[in-house]
């Protein structure tokens, strides 16, 4: 924490724990040193396969690959609101930077007219047969219409053309029963831990 309070560019820190880690004391290290726990997430994993379905959207939603600067920035302001956090340009910058890193990440959005309403990445693994699906986010009235799970599809099919067989996720309560219906299995739990410079 030293380090992170001693850059004043660093705003926010998530550090997350493992249900399946032996970590005596680091749950009260967090606390000590300002961290806040969030809700615990399902830790999945199933085949790529499994998730390739062939799902209708709603009327007038499209659905598309994201690279662009503004559609990326648009995709993250969504996704602050999704998840009840204040819109970050910092957040947006974070995304900005995994995407040009060269590790294969692809951002997945999908919206109505002019508006992001749900989104997701895909980010391969270096040298396994894993991809992992983070950052699903969907916008309140547009749940329960299948767009989380089209946007699910797609980014398998991407991993298979990847050559990733497997898919990871950490998941909310939101996306962990989605994923289960299609054959990925809980194996842990993880808890995510969230430092901020307001606090």
């Amino acid at each position: 924490m030293a380090h992170f309070r001693a850059d004043p560019a660093v705003q926010s820190v998530e550090w997350k724990t493992r249900g399946h880690d032996a970590a005596p004391g680091l749950h009260g290290a967090l606390l000590a040193h300002g961290f806040v726990p969030a809700d615990a997430e399902s830790i999945m994993i199933g085949a790529a396969a499994a998730l390739v379905a062939d799902v209708p959207l709603p009327p007038g939603v499209w659905l598309r690959q994201v690279t662009g600067p503004a559609d990326v920035r648009a995709v993250s302001a969504m996704q602050d609101v999704a998840f009840g956090d204040s819109i970050s340009e910092a957040r947006a910058e974070d995304l900005l930077r995994r995407l040009s890193a060269g590790g294969g990440t692809e951002l997945w959005a999908a919206g109505h007219e002019g508006c992001v309403v749900s989104a997701g990445r895909l980010e391969p693994v270096a040298g396994t047969d894993f991809a992992g699906i983070w950052g699903g986010a969907t916008l309140a009235p547009w749940r329960g219409q299948g767009i989380y799970r089209a946007l699910t599809a797609q980014r398998a099919r991407s991993a298979l053309r990847l050559g990733k067989t497997l898919i990871h996720s950490d998941s909310t309560e939101y996306s962990r029963p989605i994923l289960e219906r299609y054959g990925l299995v809980k194996v842990s739990t993880t808890t995510p831990y969230n430092w901020s410079r307001e606090n």
